[in-house]
């Protein structure tokens, strides 16, 4: 065999795998064929997007200021410069990625890969068609634009979250399709940079992996800065209208309506990229689009597997890292014929945050999951509105969430929506990590006055 672990993919499950691969001392080879090398992450996702995020709530701080006896007049922002901010910080990101994959540590192929049998593929780049063979594999090969079908969207025209990275320019109007992660934080930057923006979602609620009260805090807090919120909807068609505008018309309550504005962004969702891959030749199945893994991220063919955003179950870069590290470890054991014993992943621990404003985070588990699973358990909140801390800062929409198990006591679950939930959260992620109770959260020493003390309320309403 050519290679002892050889990775399809190069962004941040597959770089990670490698790293982890060759500190064990294996031969290791990366294919990657975009024409840039960083992956998902850093070119087009949490990295360019939170520049811009980063732009946005600053310009609302600036807005505000008058609330706080400050005077700022003649406020405004540059699109030039907001996107150069954004460019500059991806291009050190991205070389830095570049550095990482082209130090010599492991090959890198530059090129498409696709498997012509279980420990063979077949790369093709620039310099032609060449065949490299491996002991074990990882496909890690990201994620791309899901397409659903809206009658008329193709011909009207849209923005997708790869396309708002690139504009440098903002409407003055914007639907945005859909409530999830990317949804939400766009609709936030547009709103907050002037646009008037209009939320259409297909679900009952944004975010829908998360609980109902989440979701409904966030919707109420956007609905105070003048965006329009419309879920469990029904997508009719798309239409260009004779002034130019673009309008969607949509079934909501039970009556068809019909909005406009001067840009849609359509944000429905992502799905892997994994053609051409030739996983038939390798046997492995595809299943509701992914490649199906178990808990070592072993597919059905055990010398192959799969991380990130491939495999799923969560599009999150600390998961998709997680599992290509875990994947790489059971490689190296099935490369020195370690069988027995091969580590699994704990979702136990599963984050996840969006950068809206207010931010959303959670950690753990969530009600409905507790509910659907027969777990019995208590919850406590406490609102930002009534915490001295986010009063001084002038943040108070939202609130904090405690799940606890009847049955161990532990916390198993957290939720904020609010100032800086998405640092907030790691409290109750370590709190968690060491299977903590309540109680052992209410006498953890917490200063005053802090954001972070607000978690001491929900946990003493739990004792």
């Amino acid at each position: 065999m050519d290679y002892d672990f050889l990775i399809l993919g190069g962004g941040s499950a597959g770089y990670n795998a490698a790293s982890a691969a060759c500190n064990l001392g294996l031969r290791v080879a990366v294919v990657e064929g975009a024409d840039e090398l960083g992956g998902l992450c850093i070119l087009r996702g949490c990295m360019p997007s939170k520049a811009l995020l980063e732009s946005a709530n600053r310009f609302l701080t600036l807005r505000r200021a008058a609330e706080f006896g400050l005077q700022a007049e003649k406020i405004g922002f540059s699109c030039r410069e907001i996107w150069a901010r954004k460019r500059q910080l991806v291009e050190e990101f991205a070389t830095y990625r570049a550095r990482q994959l082209t130090s010599g540590r492991f090959d890198l192929h530059r090129g498409w890969g696709r498997f012509v049998d279980p420990h063979t593929v077949e790369v093709t780049g620039e310099d032609g068609t060449r065949r490299l063979t491996a002991k074990t594999f990882l496909v890690a090969t990201g994620s791309r634009i899901k397409r659903v079908e809206v009658p008329g969207l193709e011909e009207t025209g849209y923005w997708t979250s790869d396309d708002v990275l690139k504009q440098e320019r903002i409407p003055k109007s914007l639907i945005v399709l859909g409530g999830g992660a990317t949804a939400m934080e766009f609709a936030h930057f547009y709103a907050a940079m002037g646009t008037e923006v209009t939320i259409i979602q297909r679900s009952k609620q944004v975010l829908k992996e998360m609980d109902a009260d989440v979701a409904a805090c966030l919707e109420e807090a956007y609905r105070k800065r003048g965006m329009p919120v419309y879920t469990h909807t029904t997508l009719e068609r798309v239409e260009r209208t004779t002034t130019g505008q673009k309008a969607v018309t949509f079934q909501h309550a039970g009556q068809s309506q019909t909005v406009e504005a001067e840009e849609i962004l359509y944000a429905l969702g992502r799905e892997p990229a994994l053609e051409p891959l030739g996983l038939e030749a390798a046997g492995i199945p595809v299943t509701r689009g992914r490649i199906q893994v178990g808990p070592t991220q072993q597919t059905v063919v055990p010398h192959i597997f799969a991380a990130g955003d491939a495999a799923g179950p969560y599009e999150v870069v600390h998961i998709a890292i997680q599992q290509g590290e875990i994947a790489a470890r059971n490689a190296n054991r099935l490369v020195r014929e370690q069988r027995r014993n091969l580590e699994e992943i704990d979702y136990r621990l599963k984050l996840f945050a969006v950068f809206s404003h207010p931010e959303v985070a959670m950690v753990g588990l969530t009600e409905q999951e507790l509910a659907a699973a027969s777990i019995p358990y208590r919850a406590a909140t406490y609102p930002f509105n009534d915490h001295g801390k986010s009063m001084v800062e002038g943040e108070t929409d939202g609130f904090v969430k405690l799940l606890v198990s009847d049955e161990t006591q532990e916390i198993v679950g957290g939720a904020v929506v609010g100032p800086h939930a998405s640092e907030l959260i790691h409290e109750i992620v370590v709190a968690m990590r060491f299977r903590a109770t309540p109680k052992d959260l209410l006498e953890t020493p917490h200063y005053h006055p802090t954001l972070s003390e607000i978690w001491t309320y929900p946990a003493e309403e739990l004792l």
